[in-house]
C-alpha cells in the first residue's frame, strides 16, 4: 500500500467551468449505461467489494462532482448507479469534491483525510458509511482504465492506451499516484 504520508504535489485540476455549462443539455442515459456497466464489471471481479461495507451494505450514497452539472447515486446492496442532475433527498451520505479528486479518491491515488483538511473534499451524513466505502475500494485496488477499456472488447487495448493517458493527464501516471497518497 501506498505511504499517506507523503506530500501531494499540488491541487488537481478541475473541468473549465464553460466546458461544464456546455455539458449541461447532455441527455444522462448513455453516461448512466456506460457507469452502471463499469459498476457490474467492478463488482463481477470483486465480488466481495460491497460486502466490505457490512452494517452500511444498504447505504445509498450520493457523488457530487463540484465541476460537473450533474451527479452520481450509489446504491451499495443492488450495486446500482445512476446519473442525476441534482442529489435527492434521503442519501445515506453526500461526498462531493473535484472529479479529478473523485477519481484520484477511487483509485487509491491521494489520502482522502487530506482531501478533507484541506477542504477539497466534503462529506457530509453517515460518515462511517462513507468510510466502509472507502476501505471496500481502497481494498480492491481499482484501475478505471481497466475496466473502462473491457467495455471495448478487441477495441480494449488501444481503448486502455488512450484511458491511461487522459488519466495521466489528470490525476497523474501510476509512477505519481504513489507520490500524491
Amino acid at each position: 500500500m501506498n505511504d499517506p504520508s507523503a506530500a501531494s504535489p499540488g491541487p488537481l485540476p478541475t473541468i473549465p467551468p464553460l466546458l461544464a455549462f456546455a455539458m449541461r443539455p447532455l441527455p444522462l442515459l448513455p453516461l448512466q449505461l456506460v457507469l452502471a456497466a463499469v459498476l457490474q464489471r467492478i463488482h463481477r471481479h470483486n465480488p466481495a467489494m460491497f460486502d466490505r461495507l457490512g452494517d452500511h451494505a444498504r447505504a445509498r450514497f450520493g457523488i457530487k462532482p463540484t465541476d460537473l452539472p450533474f451527479a452520481f447515486v450509489v446504491e451499495a446492496r443492488s450495486p446500482r448507479l445512476s446519473v442525476v442532475r441534482d442529489l435527492p433527498r434521503g442519501l445515506d451520505a453526500r461526498i462531493s469534491a473535484s472529479l479529478a479528486n473523485l477519481l484520484a479518491l477511487l483509485e487509491g491515488r491521494v489520502d482522502g483525510d487530506a482531501l478533507m483538511f484541506s477542504r477539497e473534499l466534503v462529506v457530509e451524513g453517515d460518515v462511517e458509511a462513507v468510510l466502509a466505502l472507502r476501505n471496500a475500494i481502497d481494498d480492491a485496488q481499482l484501475d478505471l482504465a481497466t475496466e473502462l477499456s473491457a467495455l471495448f472488447g478487441p477495441l480494449g487495448a488501444p481503448a486502455k492506451r488512450a484511458f491511461e493517458a487522459a488519466r495521466g493527464r489528470v490525476i497523474g501516471s501510476p509512477g505519481q499516484g504513489e507520490q500524491l497518497r
